[in-house]
């Protein structure tokens, strides 16, 4: 067992299966010494877990721990192009998209959840530039969605 996923041992935390694709795109794709995440959704297995929009079917705290499960299926889709998650030199970027309501403004508390996970998870090597965007919907009713774009040796 490599650093990182001792690190996700220590943190009680499983590394999922690599999500299976929704339409025509791959998990995540290496280009040189960057991967890219798709966008990843909540699901646990196989079963979307935090559906519908902030400020009217979901509160901010389920949120934030949805995002936890879009950031754990998104270093899912990055093993499965590396390999090993110990190759990860740091975490670059973290785009969030987070459904609400038009007057939902608090985007930045739920892309928090993979944040706050990544830097527990990496440490100094976790600190990330970051957009939290808010959308008026996300497929299959999502309340949120995580992309990574990781640097790997």
């Amino acid at each position: 067992m490599g650093r990182v996923e001792k690190r996700l041992d220590e943190l009680g935390l499983l590394l999922p299966q690599i999500p299976k694709p929704l339409a025509a795109y791959i998990p995540a794709k290496r280009v040189g010494n960057l991967v890219f995440t798709a966008g990843q959704l909540p699901i646990v297995n196989g079963e979307l877990i935090c559906k519908g929009l902030l400020g009217q079917d979901i509160q901010i705290y389920e949120a934030f721990q949805a995002a936890r499960v879009c950031t754990l299926n998104a270093l899912s889709a990055v093993k499965g192009v590396v390999d090993d998650l110990d190759k990860i030199v740091q975490i670059v970027r973290i785009v969030g998209y987070v459904a609400g309501i038009q007057t939902f403004v608090q985007q930045p508390a739920v892309i928090n959840g993979a944040s706050e996970l990544i830097l527990e998870i990496f440490g100094e090597f976790g600190k990330h530039a970051r957009s939290a965007i808010g959308v008026s919907s996300l497929p299959l009713n999502a309340s949120v969605e995580i992309e990574l774009t990781l640097e790997v040796n």
